[in-house]
């Protein structure tokens, strides 16, 4: 009979939490300076007059918002998700 190998379960070390808070908090104010950027430059163009700017403002607004949605859902989807390493019969 061949024995069966079994992998312990992932135990995160004791910063982990922290280090992810901290990613959490730079993701956020990433994300607020990414929409006051996109502020500063449709005020920009306002102010220059440039008609037909609206597409690439909005295109930067949706890559900002889509930035935060992504950062901000990663952590409780891996919770959802679980344990995901292949372990054998």
């Amino acid at each position: 009979m061949t024995p069966v190998l079994t992998a312990a379960a992932y135990q995160p070390p004791a910063g982990a939490g922290t280090i992810l808070g901290i990613l959490a908090w730079c993701a956020t104010a990433a994300g607020v300076a990414g929409l006051l950027i996109v502020g500063l430059n449709m005020a920009i163009q306002l102010n220059r007059g440039d008609p037909g700017e609206g597409g690439a403002h909005l295109r930067g607004v949706f890559f900002v918002t889509l930035g935060c949605l992504v950062a901000s859902t990663a952590g409780p989807l891996v919770t959802f998700l679980g344990d995901l390493s292949l372990l054998g019969p």
